[in-house]
C-alpha cells in the first residue's frame, strides 16, 4: 500500500473494490461518521440532512420497494459489500487494510460505486485489524442508524453483513484463479475464516452450503426473485392472517 498511495491497483477486482482517494471534486460531502449520527429523515434541497435515509429512498425510488425495510435492506447490503470488498481487496492485494474510518471518508448518498466513497487521508493498518475497521468501524454504527428509524432486525442486518463478507471472498478467488495469485485468495478467506467467527456473523451462513440464514427481502421487490446465497429455496408466499414470518 506505501507503493500504491492512491490504491489505484484494487480497481483490477471490480469496481465495487475501487476506492477514490483525495477530496471529492464536486465540493464538500459529508463524512460517514456524520451520516451514521444523523437522526433528521429530511432532506433540503442538495443538503443531506440525513445521508443514510436519503440513500435509503434513493433506493426504493430505483427498484420500486413495497415498503421502506425493504429499500433500506437492499441499501444496508450494498454499502457492507462497499466496505468489506474494499478492505478485504486491500489486504489480499497489499496485506495491509486500509485505515476506514468513518471521519476519513466522505460519502456521496446520491451517487454509485465506486464514485461514492472518497477516503481524504490514506493510511494502512495491520491486516488483523480488518473486523476493527469495517465491523466496528461501519457495520455496528450503520445498523443502529437504520434501527433508530426503521423496524429492521440484528438478524437480517448481519445476515447482510455475511453475504457480503462471502460475496468478496468469491470475487477475490475468481480473480486469484485467473492471475495466479493465490496467495491472495489464501490471504482473503484466512482472514474472512476468522471474521466469521465473531459473534456477529458466527451462524449467519451454513458452513457447508454458505447460504444465509436469514432474508435480504430482495423477494418482495416487483419481479426480485431470489439471491444465490438465499435461504428460501423458492419466493415466500402470502403471510397468513394474523401471521408474521420470521427473517
Amino acid at each position: 500500500m506505501d507503493d500504491d498511495p492512491d490504491l489505484t491497483a484494487l480497481a483490477a477486482l471490480g469496481g465495487f473494490f475501487v476506492l477514490r482517494t483525495g477530496r471529492p471534486p464536486h465540493g464538500p460531502l459529508p463524512t460517514l461518521a456524520e451520516a451514521y449520527a444523523a437522526r433528521d429523515a429530511d432532506v433540503k434541497g442538495e443538503v443531506y440532512v440525513d445521508p443514510v435515509i436519503f440513500r435509503v429512498r434513493k433506493v426504493a425510488r430505483s427498484v420500486r420497494a413495497p415498503e421502506p425495510r425493504v429499500a433500506a435492506s437492499i441499501a444496508h447490503l450494498g454499502l457492507a459489500a462497499r466496505m468489506w470488498s474494499v478492505a478485504l481487496g486491500a489486504t489480499a492485494l497489499y496485506g495491509r487494510v486500509p485505515d476506514l474510518d468513518p471521519r476519513l471518508l466522505r460519502w456521496d448518498a446520491d451517487a454509485s460505486a465506486p464514485d461514492e466513497l472518497w477516503l481524504t487521508e490514506v493510511r494502512s493498518l495491520p491486516a488483523e485489524r480488518i473486523g476493527e475497521v469495517v465491523r466496528d468501524g461501519h457495520l455496528v454504527p450503520l445498523a443502529a442508524a437504520l434501527r433508530a428509524q426503521l423496524p429492521l432486525s440484528e438478524r437480517l442486518l448481519w445476515g447482510n453483513a455475511a453475504s457480503a463478507l462471502m460475496g468478496a471472498v468469491r470475487q477475490i478467488d475468481r480473480w486469484a484463479a485467473a492471475n495466479g495469485r493465490t496467495e491472495a485468495a489464501v490471504r482473503a478467506r484466512a482472514l474472512a475464516a476468522d471474521l466469521f467467527a465473531h459473534p456477529g456473523l458466527a451462524g449467519t451462513l451454513d458452513p457447508v452450503t454458505h447460504r444465509r440464514r436469514s432474508c435480504c427481502l430482495y423477494y418482495r421487490l416487483p419481479g426480485g426473485g431470489l439471491c444465490g446465497d438465499c435461504c428460501f429455496d423458492r419466493p415466500p408466499g402470502p403471510r397468513p392472517l394474523g401471521g408474521r414470518r420470521r427473517i
